[in-house]
């Protein structure tokens, strides 16, 4: 089997979203044969290079995000006529309010909402693939995306009766913003990427993610019929909203961009063959945003068990950890609300004295994370300022601040050994990784009640609300008093962490769904008997059996298949008793 895993700032760069996880699942499958086709996110990341890559990878193919130079398109008087009505009806369904759910019923049992929602979803995808098929025409969208009809267009459906009550408050900065984020999203409008010999002759395009990753995948379906498979560990239009309001947009801007990227998920989940979440939680987005509920498939993401095996096998579950020590693992940012932790830990010390806390980890990219980090210090030193026995000895802070590689902390393994329990602290949260490894080192946890951690969890540790230091305190106290109840959950935790969350279940399912869709897939090419009707199992079971003698048989060029070349011509049996 052929499969196109289309990325979006990941595999196969060195940095990136999702690198591990699709690289696991390549090299997993190594009876499969892979074509990377991958959207850059930096320059920085295209210098940085990739990873080195097995053998069932035959292709890789690029194209940035961060930059697109002018294609030197020029489109004559037709073409930008067919552009002017296609972005209009792009920003007319993204402008357009949705209707009100009032309870009454349209045909076939659908509220007025549901089909005015219906009506928006077949606009903007009918637009979009237009605009897909002018750039195919035409050789690109660059400069009619970038132009100031661009900008007028959405303009005038910002100002068109029902529109959505913040877009009709847009100025000129707020609508050439909006444009120039439209632009950068459907720069894969314009690559070349969809023809028979690119995503044209895959079996089968797998998404990394939603969004921009996914939009090659639907042109590849629109264009050569090509199944969609769409997997999403982190729900793209949820990280959308959360950027959207951390940058502080005009409400103008955060209005028509949420609108924007609703309307591309919502086409994106109607018309993959199959949607991957990677939790319940992403699941229970993905339906909001209109995703069949059918269609939807939970796959947890694998992770290495192997280098948690060491600390996670010994047999008291415990190891040589301080008893009384308290482990939180992670990158330092506000959302994993750290402040929360040191005031809950100051808490824990008036329970029990001789308690520590480890924070293990670096901060996060930017001057934000460097200015949380020293902000964490700064509390930390005011809440325990010192310990000294003496007037004149030097006090020793309960609360430490470390990195991995330090020597204190040499791997991840040893972090989670150090202590007896994890703390997990967050506000926002999508798949916890860290839990999980916590799990694999079969360490007993306290965890916020944000994002995946219940359905993690599963009853192998303790769960409280968010933002409640006290209640984080005394789940702490619990635990630290009581070490028979911590090796209980520390062992569950680890049985559970192995039978769900494994590199192994993870390719195991993919394997199997991607064997499922293409056997549910149509035949794109028809093949006739001799007197022209079809012919039932005229695509032998072989042309999906790796091989290069398979390979171009069924295929014709040009334009989508069911619509292009001649039947094919089945072979005439032979008569009895020729070819023994």
């Amino acid at each position: 089997m052929r499969i196109g895993l289309l990325t979006e700032g990941g595999y196969p760069y060195v940095s990136g979203d999702a690198r591990l996880w699709c690289d696991r699942l390549v090299r997993g499958l190594e009876q499969h044969e892979f074509d990377i086709y991958a959207l850059s996110r930096s320059e920085r990341q295209e210098d940085e290079g990739w990873i080195q890559l097995p053998p069932q990878v035959s292709r890789v193919r690029t194209a940035p995000l961060w930059t697109a130079e002018d294609d030197g398109v020029v489109h004559g008087r037709r073409a930008r006529r067919r552009f002017a009505e296609c972005f209009g009806e792009l920003a007319a369904a993204v402008c357009a309010a949705p209707a009100v759910p009032d309870g009454s019923e349209a045909s076939g049992g659908v509220t007025a909402s549901e089909a005015s929602r219906g009506v928006v979803a077949d606009r903007f995808g009918s637009a979009l693939y237009g605009l897909a098929e002018l750039a195919r025409d035409e050789g690109g969208l660059v400069g009619a995306l970038r132009s100031e009809g661009a900008v007028r267009a959405l303009e005038r459906a910002c100002r068109a009766p029902g529109a959505l009550r913040a877009a009709r408050t847009a100025r000129v900065p707020d609508l050439l913003s909006v444009a120039a984020h439209v632009e950068r999203t459907l720069r894969p409008l314009s690559l070349d990427w969809y023809e028979d010999d690119g995503l044209g002759s895959v079996d089968l395009c797998h998404a990394a993610a939603g969004g921009e990753a996914a939009l090659p995948g639907l042109l590849a379906l629109h264009f050569a019929g090509v199944p969609l498979l769409v997997t999403e560990y982190g729900v793209q239009l949820r990280a959308h909203y959360l950027a959207s309001s951390a940058a502080e947009e005009p409400p103008a801007v955060r209005a028509l961009l949420a609108a924007f990227h609703g309307a591309l998920a919502a086409e994106v989940y109607r018309r993959a063959t199959l949607i991957t979440p990677g939790n319940t939680h992403a699941r229970r987005w993905q339906e909001r945003c209109g995703a069949d509920r059918a269609k939807l498939r939970t796959v947890y993401p694998g992770m290495e068990a192997a280098r948690f095996a060491e600390v996670g096998e010994r047999v008291d579950g415990s190891g040589c950890a301080d008893p009384d020590t308290l482990v939180w693992v992670g990158r330092i940012e506000p959302a994993k609300d750290l402040i929360s932790l040191l005031h809950s830990f100051a808490e824990v010390r008036k329970e029990a004295p001789k308690a520590r806390l480890r924070i293990v980890g670096a901060p996060a990219d930017g001057p934000e994370g460097v200015l949380y980090l020293a902000h964490c210090k700064a509390l930390a030193a005011h809440l325990f300022p010192d310990e000294a026995e003496g007037v004149h000895a030097v006090g020793d802070n309960p609360v430490s601040f470390e990195e991995i590689g330090g020597p204190e902390v040499p791997s991840l393994a040893e972090a989670y050994a150090s202590g007896s329990v994890v703390v997990l602290s967050s506000v926002v949260e999508g798949f916890p990784i860290s839990l999980v490894e916590a799990m694999f080192c079969g360490r007993a946890t306290v965890s916020t009640d944000v994002g995946a951690v219940v359905e993690v969890i599963g009853g192998t540790g303790l769960v409280v609300p968010p933002r409640n230091p006290r209640a984080l305190a005394e789940a702490c106290v619990a635990l630290l008093r009581d070490p028979e109840r911590r090796a209980r959950l520390g062992a569950a935790a680890r049985a559970r962490a192995l039978e769900l969350f494994t590199v192994d279940q993870n390719i195991t399912a993919f394997h199997g769904i991607y064997l499922e869709i293409v056997s549910r897939s149509p035949v794109r090419r028809l093949v006739v008997d001799d007197a022209g009707d079809p012919l039932p199992f005229g695509v032998p079971a072989e042309v999906h059996v790796p091989g290069r003698w398979t390979e171009a048989r069924l295929m014709v060029s040009g334009r989508p298949r069911w619509a292009a070349g001649a039947p094919v011509r089945a072979t005439a049996p032979l008569p009895a008793g020729e070819g023994a």
